[in-house]
């Protein structure tokens, strides 16, 4: 059995949108989801109401907690530590990594590829990064395609999320884990790296020119 995680979405709580989370949680059980992770922009704490709701839709959906996080050169998706803890606003990407695995958590670099806020080749110059976020549903299609070829370049899996902002977006990218995805085992799958990301929208399947 595969496991299906959104492991990019946002909500009113990252201040540039009205989604509701738990509208945007219940999206994603309709879509078939095991999980959805809430990444809001620059605060772990801003994801403090999705936790809440664990109660609720816990047995139907795993939820998560994670950060967009922004680097001087761009953004990454942080996972596994409370980054408002951590002296790291405004820092080098290189010293988040460092910083962020020392706390036993993973950087992701998120639509690298998409221009402004977004890290680009750099990505080959970032040792320690977990993942390369490579199907986003924001993003272009040829926008992805350098990402995953980057990360093969990099020897390196490659996660999918919706970046959604409002709840119908949820789900039209997701990663797919081949192990059974728990909240305990999180982090250990996402430094093993068997799941890819799979973009759902009909762009993904049109041929490069």
């Amino acid at each position: 059995m595969k496991y299906k995680i959104d492991l990019h979405v946002h909500s009113k709580n990252s201040g540039d949108n009205n989604a509701d989370p738990e509208e945007s949680i219940e999206r994603a059980i309709e879509q078939g989801l095991d999980g959805i992770a809430f990444t809001e922009h620059y605060s772990f704490e801003a994801s403090e109401p999705a936790e809440r709701l664990k109660e609720k839709y816990g047995a139907a959906i795993m939820i998560f907690r994670g950060v967009e996080f922004s680097a001087a050169e761009g953004h990454c998706l942080i996972f596994g530590v409370d980054t408002d803890r951590l002296s790291i606003k405004h820092a080098p990407v290189r010293e988040i990594v460092r910083i962020v695995n020392h706390h036993g958590g993973v950087v992701i670099p998120s639509h690298p590829y998409r221009g402004g806020n977004s890290m680009g080749d750099l990505l080959f110059e970032l040792p320690g990064i977990t993942a390369v976020e490579g199907c986003n549903g924001v993003n272009m299609h040829a926008m992805n395609v350098r990402a995953m070829d980057a990360a093969g370049k990099l020897n390196l899996p490659y996660t999918g999320g919706s970046d959604a902002h409002e709840p119908n977006d949820v789900g039209s990218c997701y990663t797919e884990f081949d192990d059974e995805v728990t909240e305990k085992n999180f982090l250990e799958l996402l430094r093993a790296g068997r799941y890819r990301g799979v973009d759902t929208r009909k762009i993904s399947r049109m041929p490069m020119p």
